[in-house]
């Protein structure tokens, strides 16, 4: 009451109400924001207030989230969500493919709003990307490219990538896990792969038999059984490892746009929500690739693979310490010809070890310990 005054009339002049939100530093504001990190939650964010709308675009830690991948021979870029499933089944060598961001009316007004170029063209940006403004079909989706939904990021630092899913179409209990990095070209690949996975049930087993999961239970002697060579093992691997170098090309040629428009990067990742790939570039590989422009396979839109050198290490049976067990476990390093090699033991041996996260980097520094197979093969 004691806050209340009358004016010269005698009517009753309230206060201004008071928006606690403003006694906030920005600083704090952006902190919280960066631990948001989601470009949708974020887009959300940037409706709140104006000053909101100010703050997000300097948000630096971004997460991109996206819910399809859609061929580059699909007809029509607005399917619906159902038509948006990726088939896990396709293999990536015959459909090359390209991101895009989808969402329902309300939460991409949100990001429409806020990668709008200018306060001014707000709405015309909106009803450009809706198409029927009003009179949108609420049950419709829109798309997105994440290149669109980063554009008016204007200090990003950190910014991750998530696929809806792996693009290897692999069999059920198979394992199947890359990891790659690159500057204007591959700089590094790591592979790990296993015919089977079985879990631990309960505590460790010590007598597990030792037996030859793509042969008829050899005894492993620490070399390759000559069963791997006849049975498809070596042939399997090959595809492998051939199938991941693509995938992970394919993701790399798509980065382009994105590391060429945003200068402040200082990490980009590139995954999937199975685990299957990382595609990784640190400040060093994100300037290489803005001052080198990238060598484009002639026959398909994914950064030209160079000639590499390649070293394998093969187990028949690989017990890890938690008691799971990899039957015909196999790790595949990778690195260009023209590089010096990098020793995958001792101080150089980091970027191997560190590639998996755990229990599979255990299983890298085991691997790494068995008889190495060099290999070559040629730029695709």
């Amino acid at each position: 009451m004691g806050l209340l005054r009358s004016d010269l009339n005698g009517r009753m002049i309230y206060p201004e109400p008071i928006d606690h939100f403003d006694r906030l530093p920005d600083s704090l504001l952006l902190f919280i924001f960066n631990n948001i990190g989601d470009v949708k939650a974020l887009g959300r964010c940037s409706l709140v207030s104006r000053r909101f709308h100010t703050l997000v675009p300097q948000v630096d830690n971004v997460v991109v989230r996206v819910d399809c991948v859609i061929s580059d021979d699909d007809s029509t870029s607005s399917s619906t969500s159902s038509g948006c499933s990726s088939d896990k089944s396709r293999h990536p060598i015959s459909s090359l493919f390209r991101l895009v961001f989808s969402g329902l009316l309300k939460p991409f007004q949100s990001i429409t709003q806020f990668i709008s170029i200018s306060s001014k063209r707000g709405a015309s940006s909106s009803s450009a990307v809706l198409d029927d403004g009003d009179d949108f079909d609420k049950s419709v989706v829109t798309h997105h490219s994440p290149t669109q939904v980063l554009k008016n990021f204007n200090e990003i630092k950190l910014l991750r990538v998530e696929l809806p899913s792996g693009e290897l179409g692999i069999d059920d209990g198979v394992l199947l896990k890359w990891r790659a990095e690159f500057g204007s070209t591959l700089d590094n690949c790591i592979i790990l792969g296993a015919a089977s996975v079985i879990e631990p049930v309960g505590s460790s087993s010590s007598g597990c038999s030792v037996e030859n999961a793509d042969g008829n239970g050899e005894n492993d002697n620490g070399s390759i059984p000559d069963s791997f060579y006849t049975n498809g093992g070596l042939k399997l691997r090959v595809v492998w490892t051939i199938s991941s170098l693509i995938a992970a090309s394919a993701r790399h040629y798509l980065l382009q746009p994105i590391v060429a428009e945003h200068k402040t990067l200082d990490s980009l990742v590139l995954t999937d929500a199975d685990g299957q790939g990382v595609l990784c570039m640190n400040r060093e590989q994100l300037e290489e690739l803005r001052v080198k422009p990238l060598s484009a396979s002639s026959a398909s839109k994914r950064t030209l693979v160079p000639a590499l050198n390649m070293r394998l290490w093969y187990a028949p049976h690989l017990e890890l310490p938690d008691g799971t067990v990899l039957k015909g476990a196999t790790l595949v390093a990778i690195r260009p010809s023209e590089q010096p090699k990098k020793e995958v033991l001792g101080a150089d041996g980091n970027w191997v070890e560190a590639a998996f996260e755990e229990p599979y980097g255990t299983a890298a520094r085991m691997l790494v310990k068995r008889r190495t197979y060099c290999l070559e093969m040629n730029s695709f």
